[in-house]
């Protein structure tokens, strides 16, 4: 291998597999006790899902061709890994369950994952901004190796990283690790800049466009929010809240912290209702959905949303769970949380609207009060919306009805 250039392994990927791009990282494989195998595995440069059934490793005999796939030999979460690996010590006449089963094809997988770990563990220390460059090709294999390999989840643990809002530009040394306009922190890193030792919530966004709402929010006073997967996140947070139990992952639009909310007095009214009442009682009339709970906050800052949606933690994640078992992207779950925020201004204007109402005539419900009622309809799409809660065939009812209001 010190013979070897950069350049050597990569033509010999490219001859492996023409017209598919460079690796992105390689391992050169060699031992000869206490059995013999040489080989070399590529990360390669993955742009879409991986194929992690069949597997993309060739496996040689004494540099005979035996088989493009060798999914008993090398552990199931290495399968997308790709190149060569020529052993005369794997048993080639026995059926796959007796391979799985066989001792020495056991310590060829452990082998491989070690040395797997062991290129990770050094490129993390030698070459930080190439790791974080490179963090979203390999992401799937560390998490679902750590998932699924004790082992392996112990080598690795160390240099999982997560992108990050913070930013160490003024406090260098906060285990930042930067790669162009991403900055990039593990676990402890960011459980090391908590306020708060005593309350350890990891905040985290998957979609920064979808949860934009609630993540400006959190931002605008500080918070450090983490970028977690759509999919695998789905899987590997849990795992790594019970790997660490001192911390607790919430997305961004789970709740929100009291540090985002003012604390208001409220005068009641001469029906003893407060303002906030009486505005979730409007809400919740007007909505007429027993699923879906209605708060009533005020939101510091200018720039808040005079309304937005909330999905509790835990119930949220049953929601993505059940859609990734379904293979289909999580959608708004039923039970959700409606919440108002009294301190904008068009909330105040709703409740003028609601305080003015007068009944004209045989009329059940005040021309105001219809106003009132559509406006929080409108709001609530805006919400849902928001979030892409809004079906697509809602869509042009929500246009209408929008048209109609400004109207």
């Amino acid at each position: 291998p010190k013979e070897l250039k950069d350049q050597d392994y990569i033509d010999f990927y490219r001859y492996l597999y023409p017209f598919q791009g460079d690796p992105l990282i390689w391992i050169h494989l060699n031992t000869d006790y206490p059995y013999n195998l040489q080989g070399i595995l590529y990360f390669p440069n993955m742009s879409g899902r991986a194929d992690w059934e069949k597997g993309e490793i060739k496996l040689y005999c004494n540099q005979v061709f035996v088989s493009d796939s060798i999914k008993e030999v090398v552990p199931k979460y290495l399968l997308p890994l790709r190149g060569v690996i020529d052993s005369a010590d794997i048993p080639l006449n026995v059926s796959r369950s007796a391979l799985q089963t066989d001792r020495r094809v056991r310590s060829i997988g452990n082998f491989v994952a070690k040395k797997v770990a062991d290129k990770l563990r050094s490129l993390r220390t030698d070459d930080p901004q190439f790791y974080a460059q490179t963090w979203e090709s390999i992401a799937p294999f560390i998490k679902i190796g750590a998932m699924e390999d004790e082992k392996f989840a112990e080598q690795i643990e160390e240099i999982i990283i997560f992108a990050t809002t913070y930013s160490d530009n003024d406090k260098p040394g906060e285990n930042i690790i930067s790669s162009g306009s991403s900055n990039y922190t593990t676990i402890n890193g960011y459980k090391s800049r908590l306020k708060k030792a005593s309350d350890p919530r990891i905040i985290y966004c998957t979609d920064k466009i979808a949860q934009s709402t609630a993540l400006n929010l959190w931002e605008s006073q500080g918070a450090e929010v983490l970028t977690a997967e759509t999919v695998i996140d789905t899987q590997f947070i849990p795992w790594l809240e019970e790997r660490n139990k001192d911390v607790k992952f919430q997305r961004v639009d789970s709740e929100l912290d009291d540090s985002l909310k003012v604390d208001n007095s409220q005068i009641t009214d001469k029906d003893g209702q407060t303002t906030s009442n009486a505005l979730r009682d409007l809400v919740k009339k007007a909505l007429n959905n027993e699923s879906i709970t209605i708060q009533v906050q005020s939101l510091k800052g200018t720039d808040t949303p005079p309304a937005m949606i909330l999905l509790p933690e835990q119930m949220r994640r049953i929601n993505d769970i059940g859609a990734l078992m379904e293979q289909k992207l999580p959608g708004l779950p039923d039970n959700h949380v409606f919440l108002i925020n009294l301190h904008h201004p068009i909330i105040q204007s709703l409740i003028t609207i609601k305080s003015g109402a007068v009944l004209i005539g045989n009329e059940e419900v005040s021309p105001t009060e219809r106003m009132a009622n559509e406006l929080v309809i409108h709001l609530y799409d805006m919400a849902r919306l928001g979030v892409g809660g809004l079906e697509s065939n809602e869509i042009a009812g929500f246009q209408q009805r929008t048209a109609e209001l400004i109207g």
